[in-house]
Formats: C-alpha cells, structure tokens, sequence
C-alpha cells in the first residue's frame, strides 16, 4: 500500500507540474508563489480539490506505520461550500479509519461556517485541543512517533464557526461520541466500572488576537500580520442522558501566548496552557502536559525527535491531571552566520508543569503520578545544522528528579524547515 500511495502522489506531482502550460510570466510566477503557500499549509492543489498531506504518512506505537489520503474541495469548486475528509490504514492494528465532512457558508462578511462531520478514528487519550486553533502543518510529528495511549472514538458534531469582531474569532460545537480506550482501563463512576462510554459535549471557544491586523477578505476576515499577545478559552460540558451520555462534567481551558520579536529569527516567546476538569472525567478526557520522552534504559534508546512545546524529559503516561498549568519560556537568538548555506540557531527553553487529581484510584488498571510538587526540565537547542536537523539536550530537575542522572537527560534530533 504504500507504494500505491507513493505512486498516487509522483503522478499528482507530475499532472500538476506539467498538466497546465503557463501563458505569461507574471502568470506563472502568481502560480508558484500560489502553489508554495499551500504546499506550506500541507496541501497539494489541483483544480478543484486539495489533497492533504498530513494524511499521506505518519507513524506511531499503536498503529506503526498510518497511511491514507485526504483532502477538501477548494474554491473553484464553491466559495460557499466544502466537502472534506480522509480515509487512512494502520498497519500494526489493521484497521481502516475515515472522516466525511461538510461545510456551508452562510456569512462572507463575518466568515460564519456551519459544519458536520463523522468521524471513526483515534485520539491521544489527555490530549486537548482549541476548536479555534488554526491549521498547523508540519513534515512529520516528532511527538506522534512514541504516542502508544489512544482511544477510539466514533464522533458525530455540529459546529458553527464566526468571526465574532475583527480580533475575536469564535466557534461553538456540538458532538456525541462513542469511546473506547485501546488499552486496558475502567473508569469508576458512582460505583460502576465502564470501560466504553457515551460523551454528548457541547463546546464554545474565544481566540483573542488584540495586537494583530486583519484585512476584509472574500473568505471573511484574514489576519495578515501576528501581534502578541494572544489568547483562547474554551469551555465544555458534557451532558449526562443526553443521546446516552454517561457522565456529567466540565472543562474550562486557556491558553496565552506572548512573543517579543527582534526580528523574524530572534524573539522571546512566553506560553502558557491550563485545565480544569470537574466531574466525572474518565482519563479520556484529562489531562496531560505534552510528554515526549520514550521508556528506555539508555540516553541513546531514547534517541529521537524534540516536539515544539513539549516536555522532552516526561515519560509518556507519567502524569496525568484533572487540574494543570505549564509555563514554558523560550528565547531564540540570531542565527550564526557562518555561511549563506550554514546558519545556526541557538534557543534555550525551560518549561514548568503544575498540576493534581482530586480522585485518582477511580482509574482503575492504570497508574500515574500528580504534578502537585511542580515539573521543571531546561534545555538548549542548536538548530539548523543539517537540511533543517539540529540538536536539542534537555535536563529534568527538581521535585521530580529521578534516581538515575541519565534518566533526567533527553537527547535528540529537532527539525525545523520553513517554504
């Protein structure tokens, strides 16, 4: 199969390249920057539809090696409706999952969408993610490679996306869900043990950008330059009964981010993320702090690819939180002209992790640590030294010390390319 994905792309490639004769210069120039910006965005355009490259190949520890094709329709097809979606294969589990969904455009001024989708796929089990985040492409996900805790769901949502004020941007979804975890759990809730579940959650999220500029658009309003800070907060409740739901809980989630720019390769950058989760929460639906460390004995087992905001000294499925804040601090410096080919980076980071469980025996089969004593790793990292590799060296400290110094130390590649 995945050599039939390989051949599907090359011939895209080609019919893309060289399907479509260009009839002037400026014409053709238009195309590539056109064509560059969305290969950036991880799409590669046709006519009337954009295959998504996030879909094409990716690997992880429960599935190996995922593979599958995706897409959506683009604007030549309609300026005011969308279909989407993707089909992919894991070859360690030998299961199919897909997406199908729809868009419509009631709004052009305001950029107000409506959306269904089902979905039969997996999710990293402590993850969360902002429904107003923006699309984020990268090549290959370094945390992805060692994720082995996910759980399977089976979701059905409805969501409405607006423009609330041209610095305020919106999006309200609801979504019934059927969850099983892939690895041995249950969730004791009032006395009884559940190891599948119904979640029907209704969500709401507010993305803040004061500092940043916006232009009208015919797709609504665009930002064309980032000003800082930033910040988003979402909330959810899950509704017991509803459509069968099996537990009643809540979230509320932010996130700030503040960036003080030198320039485009020499700035300060401030993040900070918290949780808090009431209720009854199964693990599904906690959280975790973006660990990035594999459970190996040695520094060079261990060996592989730094996140963007991840802990790299965290073992995976360490800790976990119904309540959690991390700070994380990065500063980047100029790039060191050596050459017009050899520049590296330097950026130093620390990161620090807060969090507790109120009720953690009612998670049963599996076990974990609190964050409550505070999480602190720093770290260098010298980018850019070889076709986008570099090298990252992160140190665990603190409360949180291990025994052994070589398991507080994380060694590994990073990669950072740019179009």
């Amino acid at each position: 199969m995945l050599r039939h994905c390989f051949f599907i792309f090359s011939f895209l490639c080609f019919n893309i390249t060289y399907g479509q004769q260009p009839k002037e210069t400026s014409q053709d120039s238009t195309q590539k920057k056109a064509f560059i910006r969305h290969l950036g965005n991880g799409y590669l355009p046709t006519k009337y539809f954009n295959f998504d490259l996030r879909y094409l190949i990716k690997f992880n520890q429960y599935e190996g090696v995922r593979t599958g094709l995706g897409g959506t329709t683009n604007q030549n097809f309609s300026k005011n409706l969308k279909f989407h979606g993707y089909t992919v294969y894991g070859f360690r589990d030998d299961q199919f999952k897909f997406s199908a969904a729809t868009s419509i455009r009631l709004a052009p001024k305001t950029n107000t969408w409506i959306n269904l989708s089902y979905t039969d796929d997996l999710q990293e089990t402590g993850s969360t993610t902002f429904l107003t985040d923006g699309r984020f492409f990268q090549f290959f996900e370094p945390r992805l490679l060692n994720i082995d805790l996910f759980h399977q769901h089976i979701t059905k949502s409805f969501s409405i996306e607006h423009q609330l004020f041209r610095q305020v941007n919106t999006k309200t979804e609801f979504s019934v869900s059927k969850i099983k975890p892939t690895y041995t759990y249950n969730f004791n809730s009032n006395g009884t043990s559940l190891s599948n579940f119904r979640i029907s959650m209704a969500k709401i999220a507010f993305q803040w950008s004061p500092f940043s500029e916006f232009n009208r658009t015919e797709e609504g309003f665009k930002e064309v330059q980032s000003g800082y800070p930033k910040f988003t907060l979402q909330y959810s409740k899950s509704l017991k009964n509803v459509f069968e739901s099996n537990f009643n809980f809540s979230k509320i989630d932010f996130k700030a981010i503040q960036k003080f720019i030198k320039t485009e390769d020499n700035y300060t950058e401030i993040t900070l993320v918290s949780g808090l989760a009431n209720g009854d929460v199964s693990l599904t639906h906690l959280y975790h702090a973006y660990p990035n460390n594999i459970t190996k004995e040695t520094i060079l087992q261990r060996f592989s690819v730094a996140g963007l905001n991840s802990f790299e000294t965290m073992y995976f499925n360490e800790f976990f939180s119904d309540k959690f804040v991390t700070f994380q601090l990065k500063r980047a410096f100029k790039p060191f002209l050596i050459s017009e080919r050899f520049k590296p980076q330097l950026v130093l980071i620390t990161r620090y992790a807060l969090g507790d469980m109120e009720s953690p025996e009612r998670h049963e089969n599996i076990t974990f640590n609190s964050l409550k004593k505070g999480y602190t790793e720093s770290g260098i990292e010298l980018n850019k030294l070889l076709f986008g590799f570099g090298l990252s060296f992160t140190y665990r400290y603190g409360a949180y010390y291990l025994p052994s110094f070589a398991d507080n130390i994380a060694l590994k590649f990073t990669f950072n390319v740019s179009l």
